[in-house]
């Protein structure tokens, strides 16, 4: 009989249970039909081409009488806010007695390549605004901004101040002039005319590609060789394909915004200046003047903590709090250490100010 050395004994037996690991892996990603995301019940209550305004369908009896709108990034999806039951920000509000509206920016094709910021925040977000007024009988509403949608937001709620109850801006980048932020390095020497005259709108997947490769061994290497370890349980499994779908939804930006954002809002970091206009009036963050919660990432690597946290000393608010999780800029929505409390702190802040 052959003998072998134990560690090579311990190496074979590590590899056996490797192999049925896979196998059990591979039983499990070909029994997967449908990866879905986005599954809390929604209606919809406004369209204008392809942006469309959603109402989620109400979980309390007792109801907050000020609705929210919830405005996500023009990149990748809002089911980042609704990615699954058990990780939910939109499901968790609701929950906690929110009535919850969103905008679907849709898919911009051809048709969008000369869609202007103004386009987005003149015109549809102040029209879903103006649509929960009218629908609610209000004065004002409460506005939810998350990343770049957070910074749309704050530009809309200075040209529109009395049209704003509580304003809740989350992982929002204002101040851009900071190297915190490997992607704010970068954008500030983008060649923004060359790219748009280049590829009309900007394609979804480079701008994924740009993501990634601000950590390019975690991002695209390192999450796959992890894949590997929990393929055998299916829940998990399904965690992880839940959130690839995300990443991978990835809509083209339209370029003559993003070429507005990048030069004016990143590069010449025009917001806190004071120097950016919109539809010819100009944008000062000092009418930003309703009560603001301002919630942000401790370890947010695409927008650096000092980036939100800039907000406080440029708006005319004097009550502003400010909320952080020791997360980063994804964990913030589907982190175990958010799930809990952040939508409560949330619902309780504004419940008080309504």
């Amino acid at each position: 009989m052959l003998n072998l050395p134990n560690n090579f004994k311990e190496s074979l037996e590590d590899f056996n249970k490797f192999a049925q690991s896979l196998k059990k892996g591979a039983e499990n990603l070909a029994s997967i039909n449908e990866i879905k995301v986005g599954q809390t019940e929604k209606d919809l209550v406004f369209q204008d081409g392809k942006r469309k305004l959603y109402r989620y369908k109400q979980r309390e009896r007792k109801v907050c009488p000020v609705p929210t709108l919830v405005v996500y990034a023009l990149v990748n999806r809002f089911t980042m806010l609704d990615l699954q039951p058990n990780r939910s920000l939109i499901r968790n509000l609701l929950d906690n007695g929110q009535d919850v509206y969103i905008i679907d920016w849709g898919y911009a094709d051809r048709m969008d390549r000369f869609m202007t910021m103004e386009d987005y925040i003149d015109g549809f977000i102040n029209d879903c605004v103006d649509f929960i007024r009218e629908e609610h009988k209000l004065e004002a509403i409460n506005l939810l901004g998350v990343c770049q949608g957070g910074t749309f937001s704050a530009i809309y709620a200075s040209l529109y101040p009395q049209k704003v109850k509580n304003f809740i801006p989350i992982v929002t980048p204002v101040d851009f002039d900071t190297k915190d932020s490997l992607l704010n390095v970068w954008a500030s020497s983008f060649d923004a005319d060359l790219m748009v005259d280049a590829y009309g709108n900007i394609p979804g997947d480079m701008m994924n590609n740009a993501y990634m490769m601000l950590q390019p061994f975690t991002l695209s290497v390192q999450k796959y060789i992890n894949m590997v370890n929990i393929m055998e349980d299916l829940e998990k499994l399904g965690d992880f394909l839940r959130m690839e779908t995300w990443i991978f939804d990835s809509p083209d930006q339209a370029g003559e915004t993003l070429r507005q954002f990048l030069k004016e809002i990143y590069q010449g970091n025009k917001l806190v200046k004071g120097e950016f206009t919109l539809g010819g009036r100009k944008v000062d963050l000092k009418n930003i003047t309703m009560p603001v919660l301002n919630v942000y990432a401790e370890f947010d690597t695409l927008v650096p903590p000092v980036s939100s946290k800039a907000l406080a000393k440029h708006i005319g608010s004097k009550d502003i709090q400010e909320l952080t999780y020791p997360v980063g800029h994804i964990g913030m929505f589907v982190s175990g250490k958010t799930q809990k409390t952040l939508a409560p702190k949330i619902a309780e802040w504004i419940n008080k100010r309504v």
